[in-house]
């Protein structure tokens, strides 16, 4: 006959030689399986085998060994996603998220720092926390700043009449969140204009006849350069064509063969 190791309360084999122990942590609230939860099954199950047919002690060597595995599985997985995280400071990215009325939609911006305090890694982007499971896209700084930066779409050529001076009008694009300006500057035959000769209000730039007057006849390109952090400066966007102006030409003020062209008319944009 069995040697009596225990008793059954209502169907569960107590211990009564409390030969086996356990401190209880509180799992409450959390999915993760670790291995005080996992110690906590296999007593469990110590405990309640049948005692006249217990199992064998290499089965629980067997899946102690295949835990450890797992766990350390784990842990090298929240590691990489840890050393992920921190290699996203100061990148461009855009991370998935709702909006007050649960609609998804996303947000642009540069991760400032990584939040890496628990089991959850959350990246700073836009004053705003986000797990980094809402990562949706990492941008590369060069493209970035290629989209971003400010920027002349359109061709324009104008046709400047000294003897009937008229404006031109040119859209600009000024660029967004850091790469932004909100001045810009003109140069006409490597001579900085007046400001007193152009016009930003938004995006539209006006450029006064008067820009030109000190011009001989000939073609001229326009270069803006815009107050962005890289100066950034559009030169082949812009051209003008000078027509019965009254200043006599000299070395100085002769336009650049590589921009002559013998058009003529009134003002046009294409």
């Amino acid at each position: 006959m069995a040697e009596l190791v225990g008793k059954v309360v209502n169907g569960v084999l107590q211990d009564a030689n409390n030969a086996i122990t356990t401190t209880k942590k509180d799992t409450k609230g959390t999915s993760e399986l670790g291995k005080d939860a996992f110690l906590q099954l296999l007593v469990c199950q110590i405990q309640n085998q049948d005692p006249l047919n217990p199992q064998d002690d290499t089965q629980f060597v067997a899946q102690l060994a295949t835990f450890s595995q797992l766990e350390q599985m784990q842990n090298l997985n929240a590691t990489y996603e840890k050393s992920q995280a921190f290699s996203l400071i100061g990148k461009d990215v855009i991370v998935n998220t709702e909006d007050s009325t649960g609609k998804e939609t996303q947000v642009a911006g540069k991760v400032q720092y990584v939040n890496a305090s628990g089991s959850n890694v959350q990246i700073y982007v836009n004053g705003q926390l986000y797990d980094i499971d809402d990562l949706y896209a990492v941008m590369d700084e060069s493209y970035v700043k290629s989209i971003c930066s400010p920027s002349i779409d359109k061709s324009y050529k104008f046709t400047y009449d000294a003897e009937k001076p008229t404006a031109g009008v040119v859209e600009v694009n000024l660029g967004e969140d850091e790469y932004a300006a909100d001045e810009v500057a003109l140069v006409i035959n490597k001579k900085l204009i007046d400001p007193a000769n152009f016009k930003l209000d938004g995006n539209k730039l006006t450029i006064f006849g008067s820009a030109f007057a000190d011009l001989p006849n000939g073609s001229y390109a326009v270069a803006v350069v815009f107050n962005d952090n890289d100066y950034t400066t559009v030169e082949d966007k812009i051209s003008v064509q000078v027509v019965n102006s009254k200043v006599t030409v000299d070395e100085e003020q002769k336009p650049d063969d590589s921009t002559q062209e013998t058009e003529s008319g009134t003002d046009k944009t294409e």
